[in-house]
């Protein structure tokens, strides 16, 4: 990744965030991750080096890229959730929708008593009728939409205690304020259904005319109704429900700026915001489109930046560990897929020696793989997880990998000699 999106600005307020320790279940620690990645920050606290980790386990080798797992926003959110959880005994406690994409977070809250109000992608479990000012609302570490924010409020519902929103979406929505003050229509580039574009695309209307793109082939779609290609009709029959109300095509497409889904891939994000850079040149001169600086998260950026350095390794597969909803996960197994098997599960219980059941990510299903572990050695796996997975969960897989696949040294052993090594 190369070019204005591939190294994102972030103010001081943000990298003074990043190295705060925060208080998370031990539960969803791991002591071998966490050793290898304290000793990766010791020998190299600028993160310059984004070659992968290599753990010698004898005839089995693991890849672990240099960034992974849990990210400040994802932590934050679950210091909060849990802080809410110890205040507020015997008291109802609600989460607007998923604290964040992991199966194990999630189940966790629940089993601690807390409930979600909706689902991913909005599908409501719980009325709003049955919402009162003395319950606890908690906000998703993906922000929420300014109608439910008020909404809320008119309740009486306190908001502020509990917001885990994560500065880095916050970002999003300053970034896209300040754009739209100055004329420019706002182009998210995210994926329309998911919470954090909704919030994204909620906050970004209250200021400018606002659509959403999914990927090249909508911003192409877009281009057409740029150059009048496309009329009015065929423009709103193609980005229904994905537009501002009020949008016209025929005013609110002369002066654009870009940003996305803090989750989503760099270079397509790069990719898009080029094209539409070009087309709107072209079509109406210089000026028309807005100086954007980069949204992706650092965490997001780091983690596709260390999945790509992965690449240069001769691996015989991976293992991408994370929710089958998480959209950072999903652009790691995007990003390994273009060399190497790739297995996206969401833990250890998915595979055993003979069959592995993981999510086909292109085609939205799960499927199960036979007889998927190689035979030759010696074995070389990448393993790594999306931001809002737990170590826990991804030593765990690997413990259970290294048993099928006959490692003669355990993680620790591995782990002591990497280090002894230096």
């Amino acid at each position: 990744m190369h070019g204005q999106w591939s190294k994102p600005m972030t103010d001081t307020r943000l990298k003074k965030k990043q190295m705060k320790q925060f208080d998370i279940p031990n539960h969803f620690r791991s002591p071998v991750i966490g050793r290898v990645k304290e000793w990766r920050r010791v020998n190299d606290p600028r993160k310059k080096d984004f070659s992968p980790t290599r753990m010698d386990l004898g005839s089995v080798e693991l890849i672990i890229p240099r960034h992974m797992g849990f990210c400040y926003g994802v932590e934050n959110a679950i210091e909060i959730s849990y802080r809410a959880l110890r205040e507020n005994p015997g008291k109802r406690i609600f989460l607007l929708s998923q604290m964040i994409h992991n199966p194990a977070v999630n189940a966790d809250l629940e089993a601690l008593g807390i409930r979600f109000i909706m689902d991913t992608e909005g599908f409501q479990f719980i009325p709003w009728e049955e919402i009162t000012k003395n319950d606890v609302v908690i906000t998703p570490a993906f922000g929420t939409t300014v109608e439910i924010e008020h909404m809320l409020r008119e309740k009486g519902v306190e908001l502020a205690t509990y917001n885990t929103t994560c500065p880095f979406v916050e970002k999003v929505w300053k970034r896209s304020a300040e754009i739209g003050s100055k004329g420019f229509t706002v182009i998210i580039h995210g994926k329309y259904r998911h919470e954090e574009t909704r919030a994204t695309f909620s906050h970004s209307y209250q200021n400018a005319p606002s659509v959403v793109v999914r990927d090249r082939s909508e911003a192409e779609e877009l281009a057409r109704a740029i150059r009048g290609e496309m009329g009015r009709e065929a423009f709103f029959e193609r980005f229904a429900g994905k537009c501002s109300e009020g949008f016209d095509p025929t005013t609110d497409l002369r002066h654009m700026g870009v940003v996305n889904q803090t989750t989503m891939l760099a270079s397509e994000t790069q990719e898009i915001a080029d094209f539409i850079r070009e087309v709107v040149t072209e079509h109406h001169g210089p000026g028309h489109f807005a100086d954007t600086r980069d949204t992706l998260c650092y965490a997001t950026n780091d983690n596709q930046e260390a999945t790509l350095a992965v690449l240069s390794s001769e691996a015989d597969l991976a293992l991408v560990v994370g929710g089958f909803n998480s959209s950072n996960t999903a652009q790691l197994v995007t990003i390994l897929s273009a060399r190497m098997p790739v297995y996206y599960i969401r833990g250890e219980e998915d595979f055993n020696a003979d069959a592995i059941t993981h999510f086909d990510y292109e085609n939205r299903r799960e499927c199960v793989s036979k007889e998927w572990i190689p035979a030759h050695r010696p074995l070389r796996a990448v393993v790594t997880s999306g931001a809002s997975c737990p170590d826990a969960v991804v030593e765990a897989v690997m413990r259970k990998f290294n048993a099928l696949a006959g490692g003669e040294r355990s993680l620790e052993d591995a782990v002591h000699h990497l280090v002894q090594q230096g």
